[in-house]
């Protein structure tokens, strides 16, 4: 039987009992970590592995570990980063994305050291002048080349370290100035101005194996619903974006989207996502999503397959090495 449509939090740095019975009945496809599990390497990597015991597979296990504000794991156990916007700066795309390339393979390091084979980047959302804080200094560059270069490299590079990548925020995120989290942001530009614009960079990282929409309303193709349970637009991402992974939401506990937590959820599955994201850790929530998604679909069993399918053993890096090429970059001694 295949795993429940849905990847789950958990409330703490263990795993309690309930927990436990729980997601042993549910089977999530996978869990997802935040900063309220991670304390030291030692204790991630227990809860790792009663996460997987718990379903008694390989389940992927996700965290958002871009560096910058969105990191879960912080010092002194593990390294800090600048925002990536912050890191790339305005060097030459080929440099920003060397340098992005080789914090991703540190990054990746650390995660397949506590047993986290999946982080929730790269972005391919385009910074702007509309840009909200919350995701502005977290993008990549401010035109569409530059961000393609730098996610190219950022997955490619997580990938070689045996942490898949998952692509976000599908179609879009960087014209709005709303923050998903609070509010449902809106994008009012004309449907050839986002293709020619904001669509641009996920077309060309459409063969990325997962991929998370964005909830976002993009008024010139559904006026009403945002993207993550709008059945036109992610007919967009599967036809005019021509993504054709693993396609998840972005955490359905965030506030853009109306209705409880099991009416988000058979929202998206109808519109045509895979997986519902619920990373809060409230068993009262994670027990309505589990019965409102069931199990993956007839066709979403294929690409979760194809997803872990890509699951690799982390290429030897030589760790002293790569810190000391990036700290090269950082200080620009390469630049001249």
């Amino acid at each position: 039987m295949a795993a429940g449509a849905y990847i789950l939090g958990c409330a703490g740095p263990t795993l309690s009992g309930p927990e436990a019975a729980f997601f042993r009945e549910a089977d999530p496809w996978g869990f997802i970590l935040f900063q309220r599990n991670i304390q030291t390497p030692d204790q991630t990597r227990a809860l790792t592995r009663a996460l997987r015991e718990a379903v008694g597979r390989d389940a992927p296990i996700l965290i958002d570990q871009e560096g910058g504000r969105v990191q879960r794991m912080w010092g002194p156990a593990w390294r800090v980063w600048h925002p990536a916007l912050d890191q790339a700066g305005d060097s030459p795309v080929e440099l920003a994305a060397e340098g992005m390339a080789l914090r991703t393979r540190l990054i990746a390091h650390e995660l397949r050291a506590i047993g986290i084979d999946v982080n929730c980047t790269p972005l391919g959302d385009i910074a702007s002048g509309e840009t909200h804080p919350v995701l502005l200094n977290r993008c990549y560059g401010r035109e569409p080349d530059r961000v393609i270069a730098i996610a190219r490299a950022v997955a490619e590079a997580q990938e070689e370290c045996g942490v898949l990548p998952i692509l976000k925020h599908i179609p879009g995120h960087g014209s709005t100035g709303a923050d998903s989290h609070v509010a449902l942001p809106r994008v009012e530009k004309p449907r050839a101005a986002l293709e020619a614009w904001d669509f641009t960079p996920f077309r060309a990282l459409a063969d990325l194996p997962m991929g998370m929409t964005a909830h976002v309303v993009y008024t010139d193709i559904d006026p009403t619903a945002p993207a993550t349970i709008s059945p036109d637009m992610i007919a967009l991402v599967r036809g005019e974006i021509g993504f054709d992974g693993l396609l998840m939401t972005d955490d359905l506990s965030m506030e853009a989207l109306g209705g409880t937590v099991a009416e988000r959820s058979g929202a998206a599955l109808a519109a045509g996502c895979d997986l519902i994201l619920h990373c809060n850790g409230e068993m009262a929530e994670m027990v309505a999503v589990a019965g409102a998604a069931g199990r993956l679909s007839a066709a979403a069993q294929p690409r979760a397959e194809a997803a872990l399918a890509r699951r690799r053993a982390p290429a030897a890096i030589d760790i002293p090495a790569t810190e000391a090429k990036l700290e090269a970059l950082l200080q620009g001694a390469v630049y001249a």
